[in-house]
């Protein structure tokens, strides 16, 4: 959670230092892929709330 928000509020302040922490956890494909995935997570709520779509909640 940590890096999420690290990547969503700046990702300029992720520095070697966070990359070297996060691969004590996580091997770098597994770095890579939790990239993309909160990259698309940041990308389809700022599209929704750009557009002020209203999620389907079933």
């Amino acid at each position: 959670m940590r890096f999420a928000d690290l990547v969503t509020r700046g990702a300029a302040a992720v520095d070697a230092s966070v990359l070297t922490w996060l691969g004590t956890y996580y091997s770098d494909s597994e770095i890579v892929e939790l990239v993309m995935v909160i990259g698309l997570a940041n990308l389809v709520n700022r599209f929704n709330d750009t557009l002020q779509i209203q999620p389907d909640l079933g």
